[in-house]
């Protein structure tokens, strides 16, 4: 995907300090919406040479005004159920560009 075709998403951390991300998609999983972003800088070095970017996956709840926020998920068996699905979606997404 080229640069003008990537969502950006820039988040804040605790410290005030702003780091752009790069929206791969929004998915639900057992009544819950996920979005999956991955650092719009950062690539690593994968073992085959690949390059990769880490994928980060946030729950989306609502703050106390109704606005969406993004949660942090601590289950990591959740997190591997959430990373198989976007595999699968994006698969298939592959497969119906070819």
């Amino acid at each position: 995907m080229d640069e003008q075709q990537m969502e950006l998403v820039e988040l804040v951390d605790e410290e005030g300090n702003p780091t752009q991300f790069q929206h791969l998609m929004t998915l639900e999983h057992k009544d819950q919406k996920y979005v999956l972003l991955c650092d719009a800088d950062e690539d690593i070095e994968g073992e085959d040479g690949e390059t990769e970017s880490a994928v980060y996956i946030l729950r989306i709840a609502q703050d106390e005004a109704g606005e969406d926020c993004y949660v942090t998920v601590e289950d990591e068996e959740l997190l591997d159920e959430v990373f198989e699905k976007f595999m699968e979606l994006a698969g298939q997404e592959d497969e119906g560009e070819a």
